[in-house]
């Protein structure tokens, strides 16, 4: 099933099921007021949401809607965690390698990941609002989970029972305030503004044969000005799947119903499939050629992240911004 939170003038919005073509949708407001509210007691309310996507998805509901993207917040308007993990190896690389410096090996084996914040998301159309283009402002195309429960010290394969549902991420950077906070040796915090995700978030089965090992195995878009600048496979290069990246956030802490866990920027080591950051792009241009050329986003600009199915589908809608100035 497909799930949005439609905005009501409220910090959390309602919970509304959408048909899997994107076209329609239902609140959801007799079973959950809204998608939080579901999660904390997802094995007596996900099977009634279930039944209301069947019913929708066939024609057999009457108080249906047109589905408008625009009218929609997060899928989690704001959460109890907002966990980012760095999965694909290859992006840290080039970053280390653009900047003459050497990649631990220990990166292959244990994850990086960073604790963001979560009380304030952006819906998938709202503005990028910041107050400075010199700040380096850069897009990033990700995948996220939702999990429920997740008990401290779970393994991968327990880790995967409790991932409730996958979603698309804009975890926007503010690349040139980056370098000053992580030589503090604190981490990210005024670098990394609030968070985008995609107007539905799906439960695994909707992806088909494309959920699988804990990976989404199929192309991610970036769109940027109306130019498709990137079309990385999220399934390749992926060195930590999901239930990896859980287990990694649970070893020393419960995660508890509502946690969202980012891939990181989806990468692969083929660049003719393009970027899905700007500073990736950089990078490579400064190993080939000794400086970058391509410049941060700009106040108008827009960006448009989605996933199409193998039927050229939008599973997720899109993500589709634009950066304003404050």
């Amino acid at each position: 099933m497909k799930l949005a939170t439609i905005k009501d003038g409220t910090r959390d919005g309602q919970l509304a099921v959408v048909s899997r073509d994107l076209k329609l949708a239902h609140m959801a407001d007799g079973i959950a007021p809204t998608l939080q509210a579901a999660l904390d007691d997802w094995a007596f309310i996900a099977p009634q949401l279930a039944e209301l996507s069947d019913s929708l998805n066939n024609g057999r509901t009457r108080r249906h809607f047109d589905f408008d993207p625009a009218q929609c917040m997060a899928p989690l308007p704001r959460a109890y965690q907002w966990a980012d993990g760095s999965a694909y190896v290859n992006h840290v690389e080039l970053v280390r390698k653009a900047r003459g410096a050497e990649m631990p090996a220990s990166f292959w084996e244990d994850p990086l990941m960073y604790q963001g914040g979560s009380d304030d998301f952006l819906g998938p159309c709202d503005d990028i609002v910041l107050a400075h283009e010199a700040w380096g402002i850069d897009f990033e195309a990700e995948i996220a989970v939702i999990t429920g429960d997740v008990p401290m010290g779970a393994t991968p394969d327990e880790a995967q029972q409790h991932i409730r549902l996958v979603m698309l991420a804009n975890d926007v950077s503010l690349r040139n305030l980056i370098p000053d906070e992580l030589a503090k040796g604190f981490g990210f915090f005024q670098s990394k503004p609030a968070t985008s995700f995609s107007p539905v978030a799906v439960t695994p089965d909707e992806l088909g044969d494309a959920w699988n090992h804990g990976k989404v195995n199929l192309p991610l878009r970036s769109t940027w000005n109306g130019k498709l600048v990137g079309e990385p496979h999220a399934g390749t290069g992926m060195i930590f799947n999901f239930p990896q990246l859980i287990a990694h956030l649970c070893k020393t802490r419960n995660a508890r119903a509502g946690s969202i866990i980012g891939s990181g920027t989806v990468s692969n080591k083929d660049a003719s499939r393009g970027y899905s950051c700007i500073a990736e792009k950089r990078c490579l241009e400064i190993i080939e050629g000794g400086a970058a050329v391509t410049e941060f986003m700009k106040f108008g600009d827009t960006i448009r992240i989605e996933m199409l199915d193998n039927e050229k589908r939008s599973i997720f809608g899109a993500i589709d911004q634009k950066v304003a100035q404050a």
